[in-house]
């Protein structure tokens, strides 16, 4: 006799499945599967799945500088002519996040050719914005934006999506020295503006 069957005898509700998140992820890599084979709906879903999280990183991460919305679209054109490539040795969102976040990557390097790699402190506006009625309300998305490129782009990565100082280095090509040493710039510019 089973476990449920035993729990459904003496009276008692068998325990919530934990069955979900794995058919969740099941499904996922069926539809990974379906896509590189060309199956245009199956990427639809994956689509649908991962548009958020992917349109906000990229959001972040270019601030006012770019259009969100068309780098995200170029990152789902990139992830359909590359998903042959998509090896299944990691996840698919954290494939397509690396993904996001080296073509936002790429995206500013042709931003910035014949500027240097992170800009001064005299660049940078940290006027406060229009305040609303309502002083209690910060407007963080703001005060991210008005972060020099190289500050947010170490910030974003490090303090909102979670990558080590190793990883931001390898990522942007720089040591992680520097890494560090623009996440400290980025908190003090953000303390520096958020306390005005």
């Amino acid at each position: 006799m089973t476990i449920g069957a035993l729990s459904l005898e003496a009276g008692l509700t068998p325990p919530p499945s934990t069955d979900n998140s794995l058919a969740q992820a099941d499904s996922e890599g069926a539809d990974v599967a379906l896509a590189a084979a060309g199956d245009q709906q199956a990427f639809e879903r994956l689509y649908r799945l991962h548009s958020a999280r992917i349109h906000s990183l990229v959001r972040r991460m270019v601030g006012g500088e770019g259009d969100p919305d068309e780098l995200t679209q170029d990152v789902f054109v990139r992830a359909w002519q590359r998903l042959s490539t998509f090896r299944g040795e990691a996840q698919f969102g954290t494939w397509l996040h690396r993904l996001a976040v080296n073509l936002v990557l790429n995206w500013q390097k042709g931003e910035s050719r014949g500027r240097r790699r992170f800009d001064s402190e005299a660049d940078v506006d940290l006027t406060p914005g229009r305040r609303h009625p309502v002083e209690a309300a910060m407007d963080l998305e703001d005060a991210v934006a008005r972060l020099p490129p190289g500050a947010r782009r170490v910030f974003v990565l490090h303090d909102v999506e979670g990558f080590r100082h190793e990883e931001i280095a390898e990522m942007l090509g720089v040591t992680s020295g520097t890494s560090k040493a623009q996440l400290h710039r980025a908190r003090m510019l953000m303390r520096a503006h958020l306390e005005r």
